[in-house]
């Protein structure tokens, strides 16, 4: 909306401002600047509210608003006085204001940093959360207008409005005065308002998805007249599921006295149901989108199925026409899934929906699937159909214009029905809230990813959202982070996801190995030690082995303290005349579930060749399958699992999601399920996957801590202004380098010492540099091309003396060209050490990145980097060093003495410390960094200051709006 004539001009409508939310229930609602065009609205709204409400929010009897009221409550210079509204369908339901006053209470202008706030809800909407939304943003307001803290006047009696503020995490003040309640908030966030916003969003966006999955009744729109077409093709899905709701058939070209289609009613408009319709599944062709969005909004849909095509992955057009489709649901507060989508499928008894164009629900499992390609979801729904696995949900959500993976993660971290989450992504609209999600969530249950689209630079057609920069290999390494279980394809996901759904975690990398192939255990045991895991020497059970011989080898393994996880291979008997026999793999499959049902709670995989009806009676759930608590643990020796996480934040001593018991087998359809695979080298990649995942749920059980630096040595303050000095009153938006003066002078305030280098342009200034500095000394180019290329000759070392640096000057000369080319420097020697690299940068879509290498071309041209999410945990610094394929040499390899590894952590925390604090600092590079064995010395820093960039992840609450 855009700014009347009236608004003064320097202080123009900041659409900026605007944001939609997702409510308590599920809801959406958009928040915006109140403006001078919104008197009706305001006077419709204010009429709605009861007199109760009024009179909380007048502290007296107050009918109706005057026409002075309505011009004062309009009119804003959005610096001093703002007001937001919330609007649903365009309409005002709630409205919040501030007033910027000074000590004694009265209207003032900065600097005074306090202001007056108020809030009216309009009492059909109240208890939805619209307040709570209302405060994050305008407090979110309030600190860009230079204020620092609210004061209210609350009546006692209002006792919904003081729990809002109160239950926000800043920290407040409360006083009664003049019988009221006097509150004063500091709008500095902390930890605490944090968490709360946070917990808020996730119940938020929880119960907006469970309303799109758990509908009571649904309308598809767009059922043909005749058999075949999208739209009946849906109709014929829901019917077939069985779904539990009621369903109705919605086409514009009904005839009037069609009362039927396919059994179930029939209608020419939503509005004509006369019923509460849930879910709208919208196969319409996309130019008519718009008015069967605008018919369900009018008429109290909750959320949109949009299967239609021709959206942003036709081009500029469409994706104006996506945009457009958003606005337009979110305006009515609806969620929309799509548009170009497959559909959803929730196998849950209760619900039984099928509003897909898959032809058949998958049966009822332990698995949440979400995929962005239709053709995919196909693939993956028959993958898992075949291997016997069944799904809790699935959607194909198509171009994710509005709900997207991380809406589903939301949903299923605390989900009981699902114990593992797939996801086939090609984009990732909010890297850094999915690295947030999929790390809570990945702490009570398994997250596995595919991440197609990888190397193309660019996003699908259809996906709307920033494009990342940085390689797939740091995207990679950055899920790993965060606890996602990244596999390279769709069928590694699969693999991984049976076998994280039927069986518990393993305790360790230890792995037994037992079968009727000797050699079948030896490629076992092979592909165990390339993908890091311990096994044991195969136990071969020569292929005369009975069903009940494996039961037996099964058990001791399983009740062998020293094993964490068993592997079973199994090849078909040969009789007598010769031939194959494999009708008995449904005796070995019972006989493995017996041991396993009756053994300690380890993970156990099967190996196949060619054994017939074993992977189905594998898949097959039986009563012989434990329940949990009587599936015996595996003993004191093991590991425990991981405490249960903390209570949820904002909710004090509340109870967080049950976390399944990895440790042993469940109670739903997959239990007793265990998994089978025609290929050995699948099955250890599915079991290393999920080692590595024990031990990051280990290790997430006690996080790291980002360490304070109590001492002197970091000037948080001086830093700021020493960048906005640097940066200047009209920064460059594209940024500027430091000079190495200037970087050097940066970094010593975050604790970070750079080794001056003085230029040397000829010989006689390099003689002179030395005398300065003292020898022995270096003498090396900075020309772009040779810098840090030791390897073309560009580097002269221990230069003990005035002669020894005059040749070293002129060979360089010689060989690499004119002073002026080379730009030569002469610094100080470092102690001898391992030269390093250490890193940080913001991506537009990741974040800030913590990167850690060895120096030199080895190690760049092989990829030999490590990266973390800034900000860095001290575990995070130690793991960073430990995780390159380099990294025996920092400790002692072939005799070498080992490197100072507690320095250099030091060091990797500090410049996260820098970028974190400060987000100009969009690049920092220290190359090299020799570390000694006592201490480090930093040779080289190159720093790149720019205007900070936008925060998808930070302030309040929102939706994304592509």
């Amino acid at each position: 909306m855009e700014p009347t004539p009236e608004q003064s001009p320097h202080h123009a409508y900041p659409d900026h401002w605007e944001a939609d939310v997702v409510l308590r229930d599920g809801g959406t609602a958009r928040i915006r600047p109140i403006t001078t065009d919104d008197a009706e609205r305001l006077v419709s709204f204010y009429e709605q509210v009861s007199d109760e409400s009024k009179y909380y929010r007048f502290f007296a009897p107050y009918p109706r608003l005057s026409a002075r009221d309505v011009h004062r409550f309009t009119h804003h210079d959005y610096v001093d006085r703002v007001g937001l509204a919330v609007t649903i369908g365009g309409e005002f339901i709630a409205t919040v204001r501030f007033d910027r006053i000074n000590e004694q209470g009265r209207p003032a202008s900065a600097p005074a940093d306090e202001a007056e706030v108020a809030f009216l809800v309009q009492d059909a909407h109240q208890g939805r959360g619209v307040a709570s939304a209302l405060l994050e943003h305008i407090a979110a307001v309030a600190r860009e207008r230079g204020i620092r803290r609210f004061a209210a006047e609350v009546l006692p009696a209002n006792n919904k409005m003081i729990k809002v503020f109160r239950d926000a995490g800043f920290t407040q003040q409360r006083s009664f005065e003049d019988g009221s309640v006097h509150l004063t908030l500091d709008l500095e966030p902390t930890a605490e308002s944090l968490a709360v916003q946070r917990a808020r969003e996730q119940r938020a966006e929880a119960r907006s998805v469970q309303r799109l999955l758990a509908p009571g009744s649904v309308a598809v729109i767009g059922v043909g007249r005749a058999p075949g077409g999208v739209g009946r093709t849906v109709l014929r899905n829901l019917l077939g599921s069985g779904f539990t709701g009621r369903t109705y058939a919605v086409n514009t070209s009904f005839d009037a006295d069609t009362g039927t289609v396919d059994g179930v009613p029939a209608h020419r408009s939503v509005g004509e149901i006369g019923e509460r319709v849930d879910l709208a599944v919208v196969a319409v062709p996309a130019d008519r989108v718009p008015e069967v969005v605008a018919d369900c909004g009018e008429n109290g849909v909750q959320g949109l199925v949009v299967l239609s095509a021709g959206y942003a992955e036709r081009g500029a057009e469409g994706r104006e026409r996506q945009r457009e489709l958003v606005r337009q649901a979110r305006s009515y507060g609806m969620r929309t899934i799509g548009p170009n989508a497959f559909g959803l499928i929730n196998t849950s008894g209760t619900v039984r929906l099928n509003a897909s164009l898959a032809p058949e629900s998958p049966k009822a499992g332990r698995i949440g699937l979400f995929t962005q390609s239709g053709a995919i979801g196909i693939a993956l729904l028959s993958g898992l159909h075949r291997r016997g696995a069944g799904l809790s949900a699935f959607i194909s959500a198509g171009n994710r214009a509005d709900v997207s993976g991380n809406d589903f993660l939301q949903y299923w971290y605390e989900d009981q029905d699902t114990d593992v989450a797939l996801l086939y992504l090609e984009s990732l609209g909010n890297p850094r809230k999915f690295t947030r999600l999929a790390r809570r969530t990945g702490a009570v249950k398994p997250v596995v990813v595919v991440k197609g689209a990888r190397h193309s630079g660019s996003n699908p057609p259809g996906h709307a959202v920033p494009v990342s920069r940085i390689p797939d290999a740091t995207v990679s390494a950055l899920m790993r982070q965060a606890g996602v279980i990244r596999v390279d394809t769709v069928t590694e996901m699969v693999d991984v996801g049976l076998l994280l759904a039927g069986q518990p975690l393993p305790d360790g990398p230890r792995v037994a190995i037992l079968g009727n192939s000797e050699s079948l255990g030896l490629l076992t045991y092979d592909a165990c030690m390339a993908e890091g895991l311990r096994p044991r020497p195969p136990r071969d059970l020569t292929t005369m082995a009975s069903p009940q011989d494996f039961r037996h080898a099964l058990a001791e393994a399983l009740a062998d303290r020293t094993c964490d996880a068993v592997i079973v291979t199994a090849i078909p008997w040969v009789g007598e005349n010769g031939e194959a026999e494999t009708g008995d793999g449904e005796v070995l499959a019972a006989a493995l579930r017996e041991a396993a049902a009756d053994g300690p709670a380890k993970p156990v995989a099967v190996v196949h060749v060619e054994m017939g009806g074993l992977a189905q009676a594998l898949a097959a759930a039986t009563s012989t399958a434990a329940p949990r608590e009587t599936r015996r643990p595996a003993g004191p020796a093991a590991a425990p699992g991981p405490p249960a996480p903390a209570p949820r934040p904002g909710e004090a001593g509340a109870p967080p999601p049950t976390a399944p018991d990895r440790g042993t087998v469940g109670p739903g359809p997959s239990a007793g399920r265990i998994p089978a695979y025609p290929a050995a080298e699948r099955a250890v990649r599915a079991l290393a996957e999920a080692v590595k995942y024990a031990q990051w749920r280990r290790q997430a059980a006690s996080p790291g801590r980002v360490p304070e630096f109590l001492d002197d040595t970091i000037d948080e303050h001086g830093t700021a202004a020493l960048i906005e000095t640097f940066l200047g009153p009209s920064p460059d938006p594209r940024g500027r380098p430091l000079t190495h003066d200037e970087g050097r002078e940066l970094l010593a305030r975050y604790g970070v010492t750079v080794r001056p280098a003085l230029p040397a342009p000829d010989p006689e200034a390099a003689v002179a540099a030395a005398a300065k500095i003292g020898y022995p000394v270096a003498l090396k180019t900075t020309a772009p091309h040779l810098r840090h290329r030791a390897d073309l000759g560009g580097v002269r070392l221990d230069l003990a003396g005035e002669d020894a640096l005059r040749r070293a000057y002129d060979e360089l000369t010689d060989l690499l060209g004119t002073p002026a080319e080379l730009r030569p420097v002469v610094q100080a020697m470092a102690p001898r050490g391992v030269d390093t690299v250490v890193r940080a940068s913001i991506d537009a879509a990741a974040g800030a990145v913590l990167s850690f290498g060895l120096a030199g071309a080895p190690s760049e041209l092989l990829g030999d980097t490590a990266h973390r999410l800034v900000p860095a945990t001290d575990r995070d610094a130690a793991e960073l060093i430990r995780s390159i394929k380099a990294a025996p040499v920092l400790f002692g390899w072939r005799g070498s003495a080992p490197a100072d590894t507690a320095a250099l952590e030091e060091l990797l925390l500090r410049v996260s410390r820098l970028v974190d604090d400060h987000p100009e600092v969009v690049s920092v590079a220290l190359e090299p960094v020799v570390v000694a064995t006592h201490g480090l010395t930093v040779l080289g820093a190159s720093v790149r200051l720019a205007p900070p960039p936008a925060r998808s992840d930070l302030g309040p609450r929102r939706l994304p709006s592509y």
